[in-house]
């Protein structure tokens, strides 16, 4: 078998320097690749990564433009320091939030291509990446539809069932995830108050009858029609399945931010796929995720 070292040239230890004490990390080509280098798009987001901050991390957060031409940052790369290059680690995030795979699934594809990474290397960047291509492609996110979907549904994290809201506009696309340790009217409160950074006040809005909606929406979008007829929350309903499907393989989440990170980043690669981000828009469907993460990992 290749060592990673063997095929890239000698990186050094995994975690040697900081993310921004060192030139970018990179190497085009490889045995690892799943295709040629896929070249930048108008639209290939290549701006100052915000970081998030706090415990949880919005999809909508924006205050500006949704989609337009994004311009270098000059900002040292986040993949900087890291002993493998930014293709591997950008791949690896890729095959964990694209299929469902378990870590040591793609330990076990990365392996067969070369490269010798161990399973729990895997699971740090995921949770350190996730974040870094959500908010590099936030300026190329198009701007959500007028009719949202709400519902929560349950995941099991340390043991314990919690709660997770979910928002979709009729076109499919995820407006914004909440992980929430209670189902009471805080909770409904912040959840719309951090979908509404998005940008777009909904004309109409479904839930179910749960009683903490009505007052919520009455506070923060009294404009907005809110329907709770029966099976009219189906759309957001079958997409809590998808999410439950990628969570399926998996043995238990240990962490609330595991399980956050998770699922925004589900929620980022389900946007990709339905053609919600001026990303590699020229590119078949089934491309379309390998070329944006690609453009992506180029620019942050």
């Amino acid at each position: 078998m290749v060592t990673a070292s063997a095929a890239f040239g000698t990186w050094g230890s995994d975690r040697q320097a900081t993310p921004n004490d060192g030139a970018d990390a990179s190497v085009v080509g490889g045995p690892w690749q799943d295709a040629p280098g896929v070249p930048l798009s108008p639209c290939s987001c290549g701006w100052a990564v915000r970081r998030a901050l706090g415990g949880t991390v919005a999809l909508a957060d924006r205050s500006g433009r949704e989609t337009g031409w994004v311009t270098s940052s000059g900002r040292s790369s986040v993949f900087a320091g890291f002993r493998l290059p930014q293709e591997v680690i950008a791949v690896a995030v890729r095959w964990y939030l694209r299929y469902g795979l378990s870590y040591r699934d793609v330990e076990e594809l990365l392996a067969e291509r070369g490269i010798t990474v161990d399973h729990v290397t895997i699971y740090r960047w995921v949770q350190r990446f996730t974040v870094e291509f959500i908010e590099a492609a936030r300026p190329c996110r198009h701007v959500p539809g007028d009719r949202w979907f709400a519902d929560e549904t349950y995941v099991k994290v340390a043991g314990r069932w919690t709660y997770l809201y979910r928002a979709i506009d009729q076109h499919g696309q995820v407006i914004d995830v909440l992980l929430s340790q209670r189902r009471d009217l805080a909770a409904a409160r912040r959840f719309f108050a951090r979908a509404l950074r998005a940008g777009t006040i909904p004309a109409e809005v479904t839930t179910d009858r749960a009683p903490a909606y009505p007052r919520v929406l009455d506070e923060l979008i009294p404009s907005a029609m809110h329907t709770v007829e029966r099976y009219a929350n189906n759309p957001v309903e079958a997409d809590h399945g998808r999410l439950k499907a990628r969570l399926r393989p998996m043995r238990g989440l240990k962490r609330h931010r595991s399980a956050r990170i998770i699922s925004i980043g589900h929620a980022f690669v389900q946007n990709l796929r339905r053609g919600h981000y001026e990303l590699a828009t020229d590119f078949p469907a089934h491309h379309r995720i390998r070329a944006a993460f690609d453009q992506l990992a180029i620019t942050i």
